[in-house]
């Protein structure tokens, strides 16, 4: 694909577009919050890769983590600039880039995670079917459905940052000296 659009292919473009175009889009309209910048966005995105087809490097992961990565960095990047025109608080920009960047962070480790505990959250969470039915469908035992279901929960857990995930009580130690 890289190859292709060096050479200028429109095609591979088109290839590109089809293919990432929703993920482009979702992400830059999950940070910006208004259709408008998000289609704005993603024009932008797919310009700066048909004019740098090899700003892509394979050796630092897949395609579609960097396009997913591009385009966070390209939204926060305008929401930014809209807060400086006073169209958004500090607070909200600020809230909206952390959004982004555990949705970044959650979208890179569901591509990448292994393909059967990827399968399992498919079916559970979009088909939204419980893990027996899932079993069924994956042709698993149900306690092999429930393990890939919790691992890949485990897995997208640590998307959010530290900041972001509750406070458990039974999580919490008492300070030094109560214990």
């Amino acid at each position: 694909m890289q190859q292709r659009l060096a050479r200028g292919e429109e095609a591979a473009l088109a290839e590109l577009y089809d293919r990432y175009a929703s993920l482009v889009h979702s992400l830059a309209h999950r940070v910006m919050d208004d259709e408008e910048a998000a289609d704005l966005i993603t024009r932008e995105v797919f310009g700066y890769i048909w004019e740098n087809p090899d700003a892509y490097d394979p050796k630092f992961g897949s395609l579609r983590s960097w396009i997913a990565s591009l385009t966070q960095r390209h939204a926060v990047s305008q929401l930014r600039q809209y807060e400086h025109r006073g169209r958004s608080t500090a607070a909200e920009v600020e809230a909206r880039v952390r959004e982004a960047n555990t949705a970044a962070r959650a979208d890179f480790i569901v591509t990448s995670m292994p393909a059967p505990l990827r399968a399992a959250l498919e079916l559970a969470y979009r088909e939204r079917l419980d893990y027996r039915t899932a079993a069924a469908g994956l042709g698993v035992s149900e306690d092999e459905a429930r393990r890939r279901l919790r691992l890949g929960l485990q897995m997208l857990s640590t998307a959010m940052e530290p900041a972001d995930q509750p406070a458990h009580p039974l999580n919490t130690r008492p300070p030094r000296g109560l214990q």
